[in-house]
């Protein structure tokens, strides 16, 4: 396995992240391309000693942007969604 700084990129703090937190358990983190819910699993049960119930990923594609005449793509990045188990709570600004 590798290491928990190269799966888990960052936590995804949004509006609509923090409405799914609220609501169902569900916290969301960017994570690497190459990561698989296996993986992603351990990594945030390890990191933050929580119990995972689910993983959910999807892979979110790259928009095009334009500078003048020249063209380019942002990276593409992959989202996990992972549903924790009864009784568990990430809090990532420590209120």
């Amino acid at each position: 396995m590798k290491p928990l700084h190269q799966i888990i990129k960052k936590p995804l703090v949004t509006e609509k992240s923090s409405l799914q937190k609220d609501a169902g358990q569900v916290v969301a983190f960017e994570v690497a391309l190459d990561a698989n819910k296996v993986e992603i699993k351990q990594a945030v049960e390890k990191a933050f000693n929580v119990k995972v119930a689910g993983v959910n990923t999807c892979v979110v594609a790259g928009k095009v942007k334009r500078v003048g005449r020249n063209s380019g793509k942002r990276p593409n990045r992959k989202k996990a969604l992972v549903t924790l188990a009864e009784g568990s709570t990430i809090d990532f600004f420590g209120a």
